[in-house]
């Protein structure tokens, strides 16, 4: 039996024991249907990489909670919960860990994005986030960004 050109083995090997790190990204999408990304700062893990806003979910928090939360923390707007479209997610094998992230979308916050924590910002083009280096985790999302767009 094949699946996308590959062949599926009888039985399928464990998963390695890999930690499950649970993190949440937003497309904020402005009125020019551009979307912001942030670059990591020197001195973090992946530095100067670009990625969608967002972070870690915290124990008792759900996805929305922990976004809007990470949103104002990150870069100072504020947004409701409702105002979050969940449009796709990622998941990525890294080394010591396993990263799922959902992506949602955000038309609507209040409030001017400012840098708090990153290096930089940038609003881009669906197309054009191509163009820009990102963490492994992240470049998945963009074709369902282009799509929604």
């Amino acid at each position: 039996m094949s699946c996308c050109g590959q062949d599926i083995p009888e039985h399928l090997p464990p998963s390695p024991n890999k930690k499950i790190i649970m993190v949440v990204a937003a497309a904020l999408i402005d009125s020019e249907n551009k979307i912001l990304i942030t670059q990591r700062p020197e001195g973090k893990a992946m530095a100067g990489l670009w990625e969608f806003p967002g972070g870690k979910i915290e124990d008792g928090e759900t996805p929305e909670y922990a976004l809007c939360r990470e949103l104002r923390e990150e870069l100072g707007v504020r947004t409701n919960e409702n105002c979050l479209y969940p449009l796709t997610f990622a998941s990525h094998s890294y080394p010591d860990f396993q990263l799922l992230m959902p992506l949602y979308v955000l038309r609507q916050w209040e409030g001017t994005p400012i840098l708090k924590e990153h290096a930089a910002m940038q609003w881009v083009n669906a197309i054009d986030l191509y163009k820009y280096p990102m963490p492994e985790a992240d470049k998945p999302l963009i074709p369902a960004l282009i799509e929604y767009l």
